[in-house]
């Protein structure tokens, strides 16, 4: 069965992007980069909202990471696109997304989503996502923030599966999700009797 990883880059506070800021804050180091390549290149299928295509679908391969994207299988999420789309091996499916991406997941490939707020927002409320994972870039983005990541989002607890620091600075951290119904309990010892 195949695994869906769901993948954000953040700044600190939760934002995807900042108005007047560079992607990536501009500080896209060489260990990120490598990464990143690398990760791109994996045998997947990207999993995309329409608003996301619409703004990746405006890129050629000539620019910078690019090229991988396009070749890679990808499929659309849209009830206001059609086709037949436009960026080359992109497939659009028009029905219910946790549907689809239940019949992909049984499937061997492995599912990616980039950006993609609302469609990952539904795959997690729907409890189909495997993997959480978001690199963390130092800055908070305050009055320029942009697309807040995580409002909206069901409460989930989020358990630790491996984490990385890339060129000093960003951390990638990567979880295995589970949506609850509310804060847990806390079950740690408390030997002084503290209540919580």
């Amino acid at each position: 069965m195949a695994t869906l990883t769901v993948d954000f880059i953040i700044s600190l506070d939760g934002y995807a992007a900042a108005e007047g800021w560079p992607g990536l804050w501009g500080i896209e180091g060489p260990e990120y980069l490598a990464w990143n390549k690398e990760e791109a290149e994996r045998d997947q299928i990207v999993l995309l909202g329409a608003t996301t295509y619409r703004m990746f679908s405006g890129f050629t391969a000539d620019e910078v990471g690019i090229a991988t994207l396009i070749a890679t299988p990808k499929v659309v999420f849209s009830s206001t696109l059609e086709q037949p789309l436009s960026w080359p091996n992109s497939e659009l499916a028009a029905g219910d997304a946790i549907d689809t991406v239940r019949t992909l997941k049984s499937g061997s490939t492995p599912l990616r989503t980039i950006g993609s707020l609302t469609l990952c927002r539904s795959l997690l409320q729907a409890g189909v996502v495997d993997r959480f994972r978001v690199v963390v870039f130092p800055f908070i983005t305050g009055s320029a923030g942009r697309e807040r990541i995580f409002d909206g989002y069901p409460d989930l607890a989020l358990d630790l599966i491996t984490s990385r620091t890339f060129d000093g600075c960003l951390q990638l951290l990567e979880y295995a999700p589970r949506v609850i119904d509310g804060p847990p309990k806390n079950t740690a010892p408390n030997p002084a009797g503290l209540e919580y």
